[in-house]
């Protein structure tokens, strides 16, 4: 009976954890719903080919052995240049059966056929495809598959930033529970209660809570499932088929997480509730003493210390971890953490530096220097926002505009045509040879030097034979035309000595001395054997290889043509003509813009693929916002509860104080707390993106640091708002 009174009681009080519990539980339900889809897509049927039973596609893999210990392995990488049906071939298919075309493209024929006719026809000279494998010659046919990772990227993300920030809520929202609660747990103590009892008393409101939560949570998470599917195909996040099956098991997955949240977070508040003894019935005092056990003391050191020891580690050993999401959206939650267990520690130096006007604000400050566990309660959560948005969305920014400064600090061209609009792909090699042909002649007026280049790849096997690895590369046609409307980052050697035996690499190749040769397979699978002419600095990733046009193969065709102007030369009178002659606006037709415009398009700061990752992003702030908002509203609702509070507030109307400085006084302790936990947050933005912008520096990329202020300020606005608000309808 005492257990149900007890509930009764501090409902209020367990109505934060409740709902933060209920919101993790749908969440979880939610995004387990979703990860089960991924796992069990339907099986999509072919397009391009639908009306061929047997498809012959030409070898779009490059297969090489590679070491596994002491055995060979082979592994494979799709060419960046697939291998087109050979004529001959393709005759010796006509005399099975009727052969489709897909126009003038010649990589893949479906052939009405026997398949096993077929394949002997065919033998090692091409792959023969049926059933479900004919998707394969479809366009992009790894587009839903890499969709569907990326789903699975956001989902299991959002999830464990969920779960975090879950257990955090709740944990932090029982301890301060305790805190209020140490006179009562003395009581009982005097009356009788063993530790164990008093631990029993609130693990069973815990469970109690988390029981209750959880399902209401599954019934949340069924309803918001499919919204959040439709969601994500609408951020062209997932493919526009997806949707969510029927599979059980997030079901259970969700709800028992929901119980060991709940029962985790009030676990180690129950052991402090265990250690009120007797005495403490007999005392209350007006100021916290002994608000750190030594147990967190040291975790939350530890903490720091793993946090920051991480950090250096990885600037030192590998700086371009640094620059990869999993690492920037997952190493910032143990430095967090750290500071979150460390917060009653740090509450009273932060407060020391803050300067309030009037007796009001000398009152608001000492009054919450002095209720050292209160404040750092309210804190904690907004530390945890701000430190997130910053943190997250502040990397993702900082990154995004590095490879944009790169790309730009690389283009030393006025002018740029591009051929991407461009079909069939072959036309344009013809126009972008006749442009390059009429630059170099003099015919257009103005123009210098017009370099074309390709986009192509090679692939090198490195970790001593144990690894093969693709490296994007751009064929040139003239390297010295194109060293001149180009500034690579040259670290040694010099890009204009490339010729047909030989490669440019970047830093983060294993061999890159300059005259050392390395074996290489080239776009379209041929073996190559090519000198290291010069080397490029690592960067953000974007500086990849160089090749020459003739080692780019002919299925590589000019995508780009780089212009350099003469002194004295109009651009837009160049570019105006260059228009005239080559973007007629027919096929085969070039795109005429200057640098500024095709870097603008083409090497944004926010990238599409950036853009969904900051939707995601987005998602998991506003999931951490709602906790803080739910954190501070159930801390503040009992922190202000006449029963916390009401002598002290009697006192403050005695000695004067109207009603409205009394609120005034609530409230400005509150926005104090909201400011040290933003404080604190914007400590560990800044040492995250401190530490990122000394990595880019390191990989001698442009180095600098954008802070999201928008973002952190509205972070920071809604939790005064919120605390302001519960101040506005507290009641006396």
């Amino acid at each position: 009976m005492m257990f149900f009174a007890s509930l009764r009681a501090r409902w209020a009080g367990l109505l934060g954890a409740f709902v933060a519990v209920a919101l993790g539980v749908a969440l979880t339900a939610a995004m387990g719903l979703g990860l089960a889809s991924t796992f069990s897509a339907p099986e999509r049927e072919p397009v391009r080919f639908a009306g061929s039973p047997v498809v012959v596609m030409g070898q779009n893999t490059l297969t090489v052995p590679v070491k596994r210990g002491p055995d060979t392995a082979h592994v494979s990488k799709p060419l960046a240049h697939p291998h087109p049906v050979d004529i001959e071939l393709l005759r010796e298919l006509r005399r099975l059966g009727p052969v489709q075309l897909d126009g003038a493209k010649r990589d893949a024929v479906g052939v009405d056929a026997p398949a096993g006719a077929v394949r002997e026809v065919v033998g090692d000279r091409a792959r023969v495809l049926t059933g479900g494998d004919r998707r394969l010659a479809d366009p992009e046919p790894g587009r839903d598959a890499e969709a569907l990772v990326a789903v699975n990227s956001f989902l299991g993300t959002a999830g464990g930033v969920s779960a975090f920030v879950s257990v955090f809520v709740t944990a932090s929202t029982f301890a301060f529970v305790v805190a209020l609660r140490r006179r009562e747990f003395g009581l009982l103590r005097m009356a009788g209660a063993t530790p164990w009892q008093v631990r029993r008393t609130l693990l069973a409101e815990a469970l109690a809570v988390g029981v209750a939560a959880s399902g209401v949570g599954c019934a949340l998470g069924a309803w918001g499932a499919p919204l959040l599917a439709e969601a994500l195909v609408d951020a062209e996040i997932a493919p526009e088929w997806f949707g969510i099956g029927g599979a059980v098991w997030p079901y259970h997955l969700a709800f028992w997480v929901g119980v060991l949240v709940a029962f985790s977070g009030a676990w180690i508040a129950s052991r402090r509730a265990g250690r009120v003894g007797p005495v403490e019935a007999l005392r209350d005092a007006s100021v916290d003493t002994g608000v750190m056990p030594w147990s967190r003391r040291i975790v939350g050191g530890a903490l720091l210390a793993a946090g920051l020891g991480l950090l250096a580690w990885t600037l030192w050993s590998d700086p371009s971890a640094l620059l990869k999401r999993k690492t920037y959206t997952t190493q910032p939650m143990i430095l967090i953490t750290a500071l979150a267990a460390l917060t009653p520690l740090l509450v009273r130096p932060v407060l020391r530096a803050v300067r309030l006007p009037g007796a009001i604000g000398l009152l608001v400050r000492e009054n919450s220097a002095a209720s050292v566990r209160r404040t750092a309660a309210v804190a904690a959560p907004v530390l945890v926002t701000v430190a997130l948005a910053g943190s997250l969305l502040g990397s993702a920014e900082t990154v995004g505009e590095a490879r944009a400064e790169e790309a730009r600090e690389r283009t030393g061209a006025e002018l740029v045509l591009t051929g991407e609009d461009l079909s069939p792909a072959e036309v344009a090699g013809e126009v972008a040879a006749e442009a390059v042909e009429a630059a170099e002649a003099g015919k257009v007026d103005g123009v210098a030097v017009a370099a074309s280049s390709a986009s192509t790849a090679v692939f090198v096997r490195e970790g001593e034979g144990t690894a093969l690895i693709r490296s994007d590369a751009r064929a040139v046609g003239d390297p010295a035309a194109y060293a001149s409307v180009s500034r690579l980052p040259v670290v040694a050697g010099d890009v204009r000595d490339l010729d047909d035996r030989s490669i440019v690499v970047n830093e983060e190749w294993e061999r890159r001395r300059v005259g050392e040769r390395v074996d290489v397979w080239l776009g379209d699978g041929r073996p190559a054997r090519l000198r290291i002419v010069a080397v490029l600095a690592r960067g953000t990733g974007d500086n990849g290889a160089y090749v020459t046009s003739a080692n780019a193969g002919a299925a590589a065709a000019v995508d780009r043509i780089d212009v350099g102007l003469r002194d004295g030369a109009d651009r837009d009178e160049v570019a105006g003509a260059l228009r005239e002659r080559f973007a007629g606006g027919g096929e085969g037709g070039l795109r005429v813009r200057t640098a500024e415009e095709w870097l603008a398009a083409t090497h944004p700061a926010t990238k599409p693929q950036t853009r969904l990752g900051l939707l995601g992003l987005f998602v998991l702030l506003g999931i951490a916002l709602i906790y803080t908002a739910i954190s501070l509203a159930g801390t503040l609702l009992m922190a202000t509860s006449t029963s916390a509070r009401g002598p002290e507030l009697r006192s403050l109307r005695m000695a004067g104080a109207t009603e409205g400085q009394v609120r005034l006084v609530i409230a400005g302790e509150s926005l104090l707390a909201v400011g040290v936990g933003a404080a604190l947050g914007l400590a560990v933005t800044l040492l995250n993106l401190g530490t990122l912008s000394a990595g880019l520096s390191r990989l001698s990329a442009p180095a600098g640091v954008v802070v999201p202020w928008g973002v952190v300020g509205a972070a920071v606005g809604v939790c005064a708002v919120v605390g302001a608000g519960v101040m506005g309808v507290r009641r006396r």
